[in-house]
């Protein structure tokens, strides 16, 4: 495994760590829904990184300029996403009240995290910056920006795996009063960061 990949790879999971309502929407999808749909919100998160990081690493320069020149509408549309999810999961209703069927699909899971992951664009900002301390001084070839791109989903989904299973370990032992609970905390809290999503695009 290359040096070039390992480093590309130690970026995706510094970008994954952080927490926020990326991190707060695998976890509670997980602990509701199953490890499915955790794990595949996960891998939407990895994906929206992996393409970001696939933009910033071939210098596809068109393509950046007009994410951030509609950065305002994509935030709009993220704010709007993440207090609908917040009011899904607010009122959502336990697993002993839901009727069945009624918890996501795991390739609904894995659309929605890549649309909300994609609709911040700064992150292409981010990755270049991160690039242009990485890249050798003729610039990244197409195989070095593939190794690159790949490292970074790599040790982003390595992250989600990790709170998947450390939040599947505890899923059985919560019981249902608890788990409204959670659901309402952190219903309560994405649609604060929709709020928050929504100031940025004033």
């Amino acid at each position: 495994m290359s040096l070039l990949f390992l480093k590309a790879m130690g970026i995706g999971l510094a970008v994954a760590a952080p927490v926020g309502p990326m991190s707060l929407l695998c976890m509670r999808r997980s602990l509701t829904d199953g490890w499915r749909p955790g794990l595949a919100t996960g891998a939407g998160i990895a994906l929206g990184d992996g393409l970001y990081a696939a933009v910033a690493a071939l210098g596809f320069a068109g393509i950046s300029a007009f994410m951030l020149e509609y950065e305002k509408p994509l935030h709009l549309a993220a704010g709007l996403f993440l207090i609908w999810l917040g009011l899904r999961s607010f009122w959502r209703k336990t697993d002993a009240e839901a009727a069945p069927g009624l918890h996501a699909a795991w390739p609904k899971a894995l659309g929605s995290a890549l649309l909300l992951t994609l609709t911040n664009p700064p992150t292409i900002i981010m990755f270049a910056a991160i690039f242009a301390a990485l890249a050798p001084k003729s610039g990244f070839s197409p195989s070095a920006a593939v190794l690159t791109t790949s490292g970074v989903v790599a040790g982003s989904m390595l992250w989600w795996c990790v709170i998947v299973a450390g939040v599947s370990i505890f899923r059985h032992a919560i019981g249902i009063r608890a788990r409204r609970w959670i659901d309402r905390i952190s219903g309560a809290v994405l649609m604060l960061c929709g709020g928050l999503e929504l100031r940025r695009a004033i």
